[in-house]
């Protein structure tokens, strides 16, 4: 499965290189108004129109590779987190904490270094200050 996944990775990036460069070398819109007064732009391998039409139809075949093999990665990266249990980090259980370690208080004071743990911050010297009345 992975083999599959890295030749249709490796398909998709070079369709994706062979379509920018499709794009940059296409004439815009502006430019066979100027291919039809003689210009210098006319004399190329296709003729004035021929270009067009082939620069434009290998771009929309490349488009269409993109676009399945974009298709066929998600397709393999769905199947493959199916048939995997726990295979990330976030999928794993969280490991079971010993009886002995500190119970994080609601401020979160058992975090910080050096700090009391939950159970030795009582309530006692309030308690204290108020009996005394």
């Amino acid at each position: 499965m992975q083999v599959w996944l890295n030749l249709v990775l490796v398909v998709q990036l070079l369709s994706a290189l062979v379509m920018i460069g499709l794009v940059l070398i296409q004439h815009g819109k502006g430019a066979d108004m100027g291919a039809s007064f003689g210009s210098g732009a006319s004399g190329s391998l296709f003729g004035a129109t021929g270009s067009a039409n082939f620069l434009s139809r290998s771009t929309a075949v490349c488009a269409t590779v993109f676009f399945a093999c974009t298709l066929m990665l998600a397709y393999m990266s769905n199947h493959r987190a199916e048939g995997k249990a726990a295979d990330t980090l976030l999928d794993r259980a969280a490991p079971a904490l010993p009886a002995s370690a500190p119970v994080m208080a609601a401020s979160g004071a058992a975090a910080i270094p050096g700090s009391l743990p939950a159970q030795a911050v009582a309530p006692a010297p309030i308690a204290a200050a108020s009996t005394a009345k």
